[in-house]
């Protein structure tokens, strides 16, 4: 069995309570009875993408073992890879990355545009992703990204989505281990379907989505929910995902 955590749009730096939401996430990881086999965050690590956020994230994160991250339309990748000790020929090139684990293999895709709000698969990374999930087709995938690839029915977040997903269809349809799609972006708990892949967002850290039938007012997020998590298990090639809201 393979278990997994998975955070997402922890904007450490956007307010006082950032940080203390990302402690209570960190704290309740530590203290699960069975620890993951890793974390996986889908992006927005940081509220600006600067170097002292960074450093702030990589001290709140520091207890967790086996990270594995990609970043969001608020990080900058270049300053993520420095603070984070990762190492690239290209340090502003799309932020890629695969991670092989005892019965899985989980696949980070960059999907962020520099400067820009919404997403998109640029050649290069579905090139690699596609020769990526060749190289594991013995094993069950998980590709994850920040942005959806398909609507979640939240207007403020779909119109910054992914803008090109029939490309990112064209390669995962080649590919029958790809048994879900982990995302972000949203700030809600949420599933969907692409092209018959489930499609999971994780819950805010640093805030929640108000969906569009739940206020009368023009209000795009609660900064007062707790923040959340989700866990994936996935076993003989089945993939099971669990929400949980973190109160303390």
């Amino acid at each position: 069995m393979v278990l997994l955590a998975h955070i997402s749009d922890l904007h450490v730096g956007s307010s006082d309570q950032s940080a203390d939401r990302v402690r209570a996430i960190v704290s309740y990881l530590l203290g699960l009875a069975r620890p993951v086999d890793a974390v996986v965050v889908t992006g927005d690590l940081a509220a600006k993408g600067t170097d002292e956020e960074y450093e702030t994230l990589r001290y709140l994160l520091g207890p967790l073992k086996s990270l594995i991250l990609c970043p969001g339309n608020h990080d900058h990748r270049s300053t993520l890879r420095n603070a984070m000790g990762f190492v690239s020929p290209d340090n502003d090139g799309p932020f890629n990355q695969w991670h092989r684990l005892d019965g899985a293999v989980v696949i980070t895709c960059d999907s962020t545009i520099p400067g820009r709000d919404e997403g998109e698969m640029s050649s290069d990374t579905l090139t690699w992703l596609d020769a990526t999930l060749d190289a594991a087709r013995d094993v069950p995938a998980l590709v994850c990204m920040h942005h959806p690839p398909t609507p979640l029915h939240i207007p403020s977040f779909d119109v910054l989505g992914l803008r090109n997903p029939d490309a990112l269809a064209t390669v995962v349809q080649r590919h029958d281990n790809v048994v879900g799609i982990l995302c972000g972006h949203a700030h809600s708990a949420s599933a969907a379907r692409f092209h018959g892949i489930p499609v999971l967002v994780a819950p805010g850290v640093e805030s929640t989505a108000i969906l569009p039938w739940e206020s009368h007012y023009d209000r795009m997020k609660d900064e007062k929910a707790p923040p959340g998590i989700a866990f994936h298990v996935l076993r003989d090639g089945k993939l099971a995902t669990h929400f949980r809201v973190i109160t303390s």
